[in-house]
């Protein structure tokens, strides 16, 4: 290539691979060009396939129905209008390419109206379910799958017009339609709008990553065996309540991201795309990698033109007819490996450009993320993708694949081994810092504690691993024990730690941010087909005598603290002190320090570490009475940094405060206030206006802010001044094995502490 791409200037280690690389680039380069040569060069004109396959009403009120059938030798529409069977009057004619097309006059078919294909092939035939239906429902007594006609007299038209999502920063809430009601059921489009989304807008978070949309037959496959790819699961409602839906949260200012699926398909043939016209090959391989060796699922074949457009399609299909704001892709990793990187360590840079790498699965994955920006210029991509290949989450220009985020996955795994296997003394700021800040510099992260796969039955929440079978019996606001107490405090400081150190977005799962008891176990044969564990127990949060309310209030906190600092995420994280003998770790992103102190029988009486020197005030801690503990900080206190002549000349100072075992505390610098600007000449109605505001003002006026009363402020002297030493901290106090309740801590702290 004439110019170096930017992703080898940017990582001088990925050199040795810039074949690879550049290759990889041209092979898009390539396939944009043969795709887009019909199209002046446009991949969003090319990405049409629904407009012209499908089910369409005509101006004039006639139908048009077309299908990509090249192996079919007769197709017949057949349904409630056929009373379901063949019809000459619905057979319909092979056209040039492979496609069939038939057309009908308008009262041939209506609204709500069910049907299917009847396909024959060269030895055999079958019924089969439209590629391109935007409309499937299942009968309630048979089971069956069906097309079904949508047609409503008068469809949903979208009320927010021009929408933009905010990701400065992105704050994802992951969720799932059918299990977001407290009752054992399948939830709704039209419930979840009214009764979840004001949740989720009170919780603070900016956006919604929907899962199971596409249609699938199972719903225990929470959504990724998918057989209709074009179709809302109609077991939610229908196409205008799920439009309604995003609407709804576009004007409550929060985003709708949809869990596509582009890595797999179901095997049903009938209700699928397995042989919808005989063939093996029409969408997906035709040999050994047909099928998927762990999901029992088809793969499809991304070296096919025709693939390619009934996927970038599917894509542009979801972005303008629902409005959703982007996608998070599932299952990359599986389709950017001939192995689908089952079984590998995947250790080092070499892993990724060994020739295990499918250039066709890399090409679509590039194409749909210039298409998407190409559609939406805002639209959001997150790839969920475990290995970790370079370049993922770098735009296609600076030799990418272009996502705008991905996953990073192995933050959750880092939680529960963690929780299972270090004994609490070995959770080291160290380690801990390090595992969450160590990403590529080009390239944005969604970090998270746990998504749904740590929730599903056979796994366990966060919550549920530190406090078990206790959640049962102890969770009754006054009910002090020490397992949940330990439980608690844990669930807020990973939390916390894990939203702080953020570098692009951060998600949490339905329910996760109060800590929600048990496990997902969606109906089936196993269970009895119970919906007990496929629903929210949104009481539990409601309920003022329990304490989930705790952690829904620390949540609600720590993402409004966020939120508040534009550009959070692309603050630098400044480590200021890790010291794993204390188990403290202190960052600064921004005007906000976070001190975490992970021990848990040691707290500390004016611990020290260096920050940029001024005033601080305590605007988050963990172990506040609001959030369930013990109140032993005094958040009324502002800190002020000690002098240092080796730091001062840095403008850096000791900031000494009292930390309490297993908690965590955010201080944001107190700025001067800017100086009084000259005075402008105003009418008389302006000055009236003003004059009654400052009046309300002073009669409001806050009270001047305490100053630290530290030992070390007061004794603050000339000799202070010579001092070149680190401040000498406290000795750590040992705690009692079991917690006592505390009497609520004066501004100056003893050396005792209670857990």
């Amino acid at each position: 290539m004439a110019k170096q791409l930017n992703i080898l200037r940017n990582d001088p280690w990925l050199e040795p691979f810039a074949p690879a690389i550049e290759g990889r680039h041209e092979d898009v380069v390539r396939k944009l060009h043969q795709l887009t040569v019909n199209t002046g060069g446009s991949l969003t004109e090319f990405a049409n396939a629904y407009k012209y396959f499908g089910l369409h009403r005509q101006a004039d009120g006639s139908w048009i129905f077309r299908e990509y059938a090249p192996n079919a030798t007769g197709i017949w529409l057949i349904g409630t209008f056929s009373d379901w069977h063949t019809d000459e009057h619905y057979r319909l004619q092979r056209l040039e390419g492979g496609t069939w097309e038939i057309h009908l006059p308008a009262d041939a078919l209506h609204d709500g109206d069910l049907f299917k294909m009847f396909v024959e092939w060269d030895g055999g035939c079958g019924e089969r379910i439209p590629a391109y239906a935007t409309r499937v429902v299942q009968d309630e007594h048979t089971k069956i799958f069906s097309a079904q006609v949508y047609a409503p007299e008068h469809p949903y038209e979208f009320k927010v017009r021009d929408f933009r999502p905010d990701v400065n920063p992105l704050l994802i809430y992951e969720c799932h339609i059918g299990m977001a009601q407290q009752e054992e059921k399948v939830g709704s489009y039209e419930e979840f709008r009214t009764k979840t989304l004001p949740r989720i807008a009170a919780d603070g978070y900016n956006a919604i990553q929907i899962m199971a949309i596409q249609e699938h037959p199972y719903y225990g496959s929470f959504g990724y065996h998918v057989s209709s790819f074009y179709a809302a699961s109609s077991r939610f409602g229908t196409p205008d309540d799920l439009k309604r839906l995003i609407d709804d949260a576009h004007a409550l200012g929060i985003a709708v991201i949809m869990d596509i699926v582009h890595s797999h398909a179901v095997k049903n043939e009938v209700e699928g795309l397995g042989r919808l016209d005989g063939s093996y090959d029409l969408y997906f391989y035709g040999d050994h990698r047909r099928e998927h060796p762990a999901w029992d699922s088809l793969l499809f074949d991304y070296g096919k033109d025709s693939v390619l457009h009934f996927l970038l399609s599917n894509c542009k299909f979801w972005l303008e007819e629902y409005k959703f704001d982007g996608f998070r892709f599932d299952g990359v990793t599986s389709m950017l490996y001939y192995d689908h990187g089952l079984g590998k360590a995947f250790g080092g840079y070499h892993d990724y450009y060994d020739g295990n790498q499918d250039p066709n699965a890399l090409t679509y994955l590039t194409l749909a993320n210039i298409l998407i920006h190409e559609v939406n210029p805002d639209a959001i991509t997150i790839a969920e993708e475990m290995s970790g290949m370079p370049g993922l989450a770098v735009k296609f220009a600076d030799g990418g694949i272009g996502f705008d985020y991905r996953m990073a996955m192995g933050v959750p795994d880092y939680w529960i081994k963690m929780i299972k296997e270090r004994r609490d003394e070995d959770w080291h700021p160290t380690s801990i810092f390090w595992e969450l800040t160590n990403r590529r510099a080009d390239e944005k992260t969604v970090s998270y504690c746990e998504s749904h796969d740590q929730a599903l039955v056979g796994d366990k929440t966060i919550i549920f691993r530190l406090i078990d079978k206790e959640m049962y019996w102890h969770m009754m606001v006054g009910d002090n024990n020490y397992t949940v107490e330990r439980g608690m405090a844990l669930h807020k400081m990973i939390r916390l730690v894990t939203l702080a150190t953020i570098n692009g977005g951060y998600l949490n799962f339905m329910g996760n941010e109060f800590g929600h008891p048990e496990w997902i176990d969606f109906p089936r044969e196993g269970n009895g087909w119970s919906y007990k564990y496929a629903r929210r127990q949104w009481d539990l949060v409601d309920r003022e005598d329990l304490k989930y309310k705790f952690l829904n209030a620390f949540d609600n906190r720590m993402v409004e603290l966020v939120a508040g600092v534009f550009g959070f995420q692309s603050e630098p994280v400044v480590k200021l002190w890790e010291k794993d003998d204390d188990q403290v770790l202190a960052f600064m992103r921004g005007d906000l320090i976070f001190v975490f102190n992970w021990s848990p029988n040691k707290s500390f009486s004016d611990y020290g570490f260096l920050a940029p020197a001024g005033e601080y005030e305590v605007v988050l801690d963990s172990d506040s009475l609001e959030f369930g503990g013990h109140g032993l900080v005094d958040a009324g206190v502002h800190h002020f940094t000690q002098p240092d002549p080796l730091y001062s000349p840095s403008g850096k100072g000791w900031l000494k405060m009292y930390i309490p075992a297993r908690t965590a505390q955010v201080l944001r610098m107190v700025r001067p206030k800017p100086g009084r600007t000259k005075r402008v000449t105003k009418s008389t109605a302006e000055r009236v206006a003003d004059a009654e505001k400052s009046v309300a003002g002073e009669a409001k006026a806050p009270k001047a802010p305490k100053a630290a009363k530290s030992a070390a402020t007061a004794k603050k002297s000339a000799k202070d001044a010579k001092e070149t030493k680190a401040p000498k901290r406290t000795k750590a106090v040992k705690e009692p094995s079991e917690p006592k309740t505390p009497k609520k801590r004066s501004t100056k702290k003893s050396d005792k502490s209670a857990e």
